[in-house]
């Protein structure tokens, strides 16, 4: 292959796509705005599916890399209700197919994968335009340029590529979550930890809930969801973490302390997470030189395959350009064909998760489908 490939931010997504690439002998620059891999944390925990992120994986070559990141009993469930009630509970046996691991260790793996020097770090991008023919210069914040014969938006929600393919930006779903983390909770909050258990809890109700997840070590990382206004979280002084904490936890008058807990004892500055979406069908036109994956193509409300989904669009982007290595054309073609339904399906599904999480029934629509109840779409 002989066109140039730059891809544009260095998340699971970016890294799998370049890895992929790699271990087909094409070379890839990844520009990434962050300054350095551990400018920020990365997440917690990602389920990695076994219909998605785990093919993605093997099309990279780290399956054992992947498999030595895994936490075993991690996949174990809970459901309590606002009393907290235990309302299903279903251990992590080692039979599920879909194993847990912590994003940031999942990303160093990706990067320790790559050539030295692949990902170029703080280079944050300002803008882009076509140049023609299929190719595209791209503008970085302290004025640098560069230009390439395949440009790749792995750049998330905001991306800067996305513009030139789509008009589409996305729109707040009217959720936010407001995440924290209690450290060493079987030692400091053992009441916490307990209503945890071992792998998630899903303490749900209609517009709002609290899901959490047992990390290394005790920690305990819990995203408080709550269905309001943006406005409504602008007007909270999120600096001044005791007034945070406790106007959100106003929001859950009644429920079991050791649900509240995860809110008002975090060891941590409550952080907002407004979330946001792009149109189910999101797609485009087919574009000389250029494409997206990941949110930057499909993003849609959480529900547990953005990652994956992200990282197996990569994959088979990655394994459509080594098919084509003279025909980019065909190879993005062919990508995009099979990713705007696939996404699509994923968005439906998702919105339909949502309303389980956070509908009219919460928490029992959820609990129907732990059980068998009911099926997703």
């Amino acid at each position: 292959m002989t066109t140039d490939v730059t891809i544009i931010g260095a998340g699971l997504g970016g890294l799998t796509l370049a890895r992929v690439l790699h271990v087909h002998g094409i070379p890839a620059t990844v520009y990434e705005a962050e300054a350095s891999p551990a400018a920020r944390t990365q997440g917690g925990m990602l389920d990695i599916h076994e219909d998605s992120g785990q093919p993605a994986l093997e099309a990279a070559g780290l399956v054992d890399e992947f498999r030595g990141l895994v936490l075993e009993g991690r996949q174990a469930i809970r459901v309590l209700d606002r009393d907290g009630t235990v309302l299903f509970d279903k251990a992590d046996d080692g039979t599920g197919g879909n194993p847990e691991v912590l994003r940031g260790e999942l990303r160093q793996t990706l990067l320790d994968s790559l050539p030295a020097n692949t990902v170029r770090w703080g280079h944050k991008v300002s803008g882009t335009r076509a140049l023609g023919e299929g190719r595209h210069e791209v503008t970085f914040a302290d004025g640098g340029t560069v230009t390439t014969g395949l440009l790749v938006g792995a750049d998330g929600a905001w991306s800067r590529v996305r513009p030139l393919l789509s008009g589409a930006t996305p729109e707040y779903i009217g959720m936010s979550a407001v995440e924290t983390y209690l450290f060493d909770a079987d030692t400091r909050h053992p009441a916490g930890a307990k209503a945890v258990g071992g792998g998630s809890l899903f303490a749900l109700a209609p517009g709002k809930g609290f899901l959490a997840h047992r990390e290394k070590d005790g920690t305990l990382h819990t995203y408080v969801m709550l269905a309001r206004p943006r406005d409504w979280f602008a007007d909270i002084d999120f600096t001044d973490s005791a007034v945070a904490t406790a106007r959100i936890a106003r929001e859950f008058t009644g429920w079991a302390p050791e649900l509240t807990a995860l809110i008002t004892d975090g060891d941590t500055v409550p952080v907002p997470r407004p979330l946001f979406a792009l149109p189910v069908e999101h797609w485009w036109e087919r574009m000389p030189g250029v494409t997206l994956l990941g949110d930057a193509a499909h993003l849609s409300l959480p529900n547990g395959e953005g990652a994956n989904l992200a990282m197996y669009d990569a994959s088979e982007l990655g394994k459509a350009l080594a098919a084509h290595p003279d025909d980019v054309a065909t190879a993005l073609t062919g990508y995009e064909q099979a990713m705007f339904p696939r996404s699509a399906a994923a968005a439906t599904e998702g919105s339909y998760v949502h309303e389980l999480f956070y509908g009219d029934d919460a928490p029992h629509g959820l609990i129907s489908m732990f059980t068998g109840g009911e099926q997703t779409p």
